[in-house]
């Protein structure tokens, strides 16, 4: 299992400074990608218009290009602001298959100072129920961490 207090503080010390959310989502992104043999896809989809996501750095295959927040999940994390732990995303109501090898996923809304929405992380996963509450509440601290100030 992950060592989320270890990856924290790396991440926390590669990220330290830098301002730009690009580097952050790119450096982030590897980090976490490689931190975990769950995480089949691991990556950022950037808000770019009013209820629009658009893919940003990640790790894995092909993502979707672009997302409105009224569908899947990664559109209903940016919509509620809230992140989605799905066990099981063939349950998911709207749920869109940009993976076909995808069977669960944990989206985590990504704000910045005043609660800008910046966009949101999305890690899939190649196995059933492969997320934790642990993982979300890591993976909160973590978006607030490096992402909060911004």
């Amino acid at each position: 299992m992950i060592d989320w207090t270890a990856l924290c503080a790396r991440i926390r010390a590669l990220t330290e400074g830098e301002t730009d959310e690009i580097a952050l989502m790119a450096t982030v992104a590897c980090e976490l990608h490689h931190a975990d043999e769950r995480f089949d896809w691991t990556g950022f989809y950037r808000v770019v218009a009013p209820s629009l996501l658009k893919i940003g750095p990640y790790q894995g295959g092909h993502g979707c290009l672009v997302i409105p927040f009224a569908r899947g999940v990664c559109g209903a994390a940016a919509r509620t602001r809230q992140t989605q732990l799905v066990p099981d995303v063939d349950a998911f109501p709207g749920h869109i298959a940009c993976a076909s090898s995808t069977r669960s996923e944990i989206v985590v809304p990504v704000l910045g100072r005043g609660g800008r929405l910046i966009g949101v992380l999305d890690i899939d996963s190649n196995r059933p129920d492969a997320f934790t509450d642990q993982d979300r509440r890591a993976l909160e601290g973590m978006m607030q961490d490096v992402f909060g100030t911004l």
